[in-house]
């Protein structure tokens, strides 16, 4: 099934062609007139789409992702049934979005939805899209999806983060960003994964494929917003828990996909942003990963709003959440990871 043409606009650029024949989609230049959901204006709000970015498509893997499975040869890139909702995904990848003028900043996003769906035009583009504005090269994830049938199960998306996070290391000089200022950014079950690839980044969960894989996975700064993070009860009760470990899992399976317990000394410096009143992923995500990093003397900012819900994206204008993107940009910036 290919994108509808509305689909990705919330954010960027229609990306039909990425299903059918993304070579027809390099280099092609954004609309202009197509903006981010933005928070209130402000110093760090952003404005519309950088002129003369681009949208591109990497594949991850040269050939089958690591156990194969899925949906099968001959499948489109990935499906979308509703706008900027990605199901279906055959070949994982990431779709680059370049700003207009680099400053050496690189982050790879990862947009939630219960590890059911990837919901791009909600959360991974247009926060691509405010990331460009400030010089940084985004490159939003389309990973796999443990319940499509992948070998690799709860480990496939992982794997990809992994994957990805090495392979925007090796392009930095094609792109013109440094190999050592490259960064995560997840949202809701994004969050868990990038996570997950901020503190599993040591892990072999894959044999190397090429000499990319040579390169460290290790992000430089990671940011967790409206994050799930635990598996375990009492916060349990996520579609993302469901998916990973099932319905009645294990202590050992829950432990083990449960971000908060392979927190290393190593781990990036990190920023926390969520909501009191998230229905979804409970504030107690954030509550326990802050802990975990502090246990083991990592820098993690963490900011908690009394309102906002869940899935506030960059932010609903004057709402309390809608702070978190300039808190986000000057902590960057103070850390040297983000300069304007």
């Amino acid at each position: 099934m290919g994108l509808h043409r509305r689909t990705l606009l919330t954010g960027a650029a229609a990306l039909a062609p990425a299903v059918l024949a993304p070579e027809r989609l390099m280099a092609q230049e954004i609309p202009r007139e197509v903006k981010p959901q933005a928070p209130p204006s402000g110093h760090d709000a952003p404005p519309e789409a950088a002129p003369g970015a681009t949208l591109e498509v990497m594949r991850l893997w040269p050939g089958q992702p690591p156990g194969g499975g899925g949906p099968g040869p001959g499948a489109p890139r990935f499906d979308e049934s509703r706008e900027g909702v990605v199901t279906g995904v055959a070949e994982p990848c990431l779709l680059v979005m370049r700003p207009a003028r680099s400053t050496g900043t690189a982050m790879v996003i990862a947009a939630g939805g219960g590890y059911r769906r990837i919901d791009l035009g909600h959360e991974a583009v247009p926060v691509g899209r405010w990331l460009n504005t400030m010089g940084v090269t985004a490159f939003a994830l389309v990973y796999r999806l443990p319940g499509e049938g992948w070998a690799a199960g709860a480990d496939a998306p992982i794997q990809d983060a992994q994957r990805a996070v090495r392979l925007v290391r090796a392009r930095a000089r094609r792109y013109g960003y440094e190999p050592n200022r490259i960064g995560v950014m997840g949202f809701s079950a994004g969050g868990h994964l990038m996570g997950a690839a901020s503190t599993r980044f040591a892990s072999a969960l894959y044999r190397a494929v090429d000499e990319d894989d040579a390169l460290s996975a290790r992000p430089d700064i990671a940011a967790l917003i409206y994050p799930v993070i635990t598996l375990k009860p009492p916060f349990d009760r996520t579609s993302s828990r469901r998916v990973l470990v099932g319905e009645s899992p294990t202590r050992v399976a829950t432990d083990a996909y449960s971000v908060e317990t392979h927190v290393p000394p190593e781990t990036p410096p990190t920023f926390l942003a969520q909501a009191a009143d998230d229905p979804i992923a409970v504030v107690d995500n954030s509550l326990l990963m802050f802990a975990a990093l502090r246990a083991v003397e990592v820098p993690v900012e963490m900011h908690l709003f009394e309102r906002g819900g869940h899935g506030f994206n960059l932010g609903v204008p004057g709402s309390p959440a809608a702070a978190w993107p300039g808190l986000f940009a000057t902590w960057a910036r103070r850390r040297g990871f983000i300069r304007v």
